[in-house]
């Protein structure tokens, strides 16, 4: 039986997002301004109620009142990649780190690319703060919604917004 996706599009300063819901938590956080927007399932449900908490909190981060989202995610990946945005969530608020020293959190030391592309397929951006992630020399590299959004949301936690 499929489970049953609820989603809702949220205004956001960086654009709406699209949040999905799979009943057993978020599932999907995209950026439908960025550079790739997700289409919606036609048999997702249109319904505000399964996001009440998660608007709350994104309303809140937004506003520079929040730096821990508490919100069920539910993350769907290849152990390998669960690993990965287990690790991207250890990152604290306002701070970067690299590739390299993920591939080494998750005890893969020579894994820079593939954490590059695991934090590339991270379902749940925000919340799952892959926008903390840069490159070996500190520019800002990659980020699936485009790099100006990237930037607004390190400027955010840095308090320069």
């Amino acid at each position: 039986m499929m489970k049953p996706y609820a989603y809702w599009i949220l205004p956001s300063p960086v654009g709406d997002l699209l949040l999905v819901n799979d009943g057993e938590g978020l599932c999907r956080l995209q950026f439908q301004d960025g550079a790739h927007p997700n289409t919606i399932d036609p048999q997702w449900k249109k319904q505000r109620n399964p996001f009440t908490a998660v608007v709350k909190e994104l309303e809140a981060y937004f506003a520079g009142q929040l730096r821990r989202f508490t919100i069920p995610v539910s993350l769907n990946g290849t152990v390998f990649q669960r690993a990965v945005w287990r690790a991207l969530q250890t990152i604290p608020y306002g701070k970067t780190v690299s590739y390299g020293a993920i591939s080494k959190k998750i005890g893969n030391p020579n894994a820079s690319r593939a954490v590059g592309a695991a934090n590339g397929q991270n379902p749940v951006s925000i919340i799952v703060p892959c926008h903390r992630v840069i490159g070996s020399t500190g520019k800002l590299v990659g980020y699936g919604g485009g790099l100006s959004i990237k930037t607004a949301l390190l400027e955010l936690e840095q308090g320069r917004r």
